[in-house]
């Protein structure tokens, strides 16, 4: 059985997710999919125009020190972003060009590091363009493919999956359509996996 990862750059508890989610299936033995979304139209149709961490201060102040423990333990450095929620739509087109791809993961985790470690500005494809050079990618190219009207198309199509599939935040994990939502959950949706 299959894990979807689904996840949106400007998703804080997203960060950590990424950076061992890789690990964690290798080590259960289950395949991976890496699934970029956006979470904007989502919470959208909630009647929400920002993150409920900002909507709701007491709710933002609990889920950065929540955010410092876990990346304590983890070993991951936590800087508050340029600014919070960041746009990570360009990130994202990019991400879904890669999303089968060998570099798709470790540009992914590029990007979160940019984010919530480098409080690099990943709305910048100045910024991209050297996570994807990095990379020994092809940065020009894969940048004018990332705004083709067909992967924009691509994108919102995923989006439009993740509503329908019941995702309602990030990180969230499927198997099959069991939901499995946090970053919390991924052993849980690990084990499901291997039932």
């Amino acid at each position: 059985m299959k894990v979807e990862f689904w996840y949106e750059f400007a998703s804080t508890y997203s960060y950590p997710a990424a950076m061992r989610v890789e690990a964690a299936a290798k080590a259960a033995d289950v395949e991976l999919l890496w699934r970029p979304f956006l979470l904007g139209p989502i919470f959208g149709s909630q009647g929400w125009n920002d993150s409920p961490f900002n909507i709701y201060p007491a709710k933002g102040k609990y889920m950065w020190r929540d955010m410092a423990r876990i990346c304590e333990a983890q070993g991951l450095a936590l800087k508050e972003p340029v600014r919070f929620p960041q746009n990570g739509l360009k990130a994202a087109r990019l991400a879904l060009l890669g999303q089968d791809e060998d570099w798709g993961a470790a540009f992914t985790r590029r990007v979160y590091l940019a984010n919530f470690s480098e409080q690099k500005d990943i709305s910048e494809e100045t910024v991209l363009s050297g996570i994807l050079s990095s990379l020994g990618l092809d940065a020009p190219a894969l940048l004018t493919q990332s705004n083709e009207p067909t992967n924009k198309e691509r994108l919102k199509a995923q989006t439009e999956e993740a509503i329908v599939r019941g995702i309602f935040g990030a990180p969230s994990f499927l198997v099959g359509d069991e939901l499995f939502w946090g970053n919390d959950r991924l052993e849980a949706a690990l084990e499901w996996a291997k039932r």
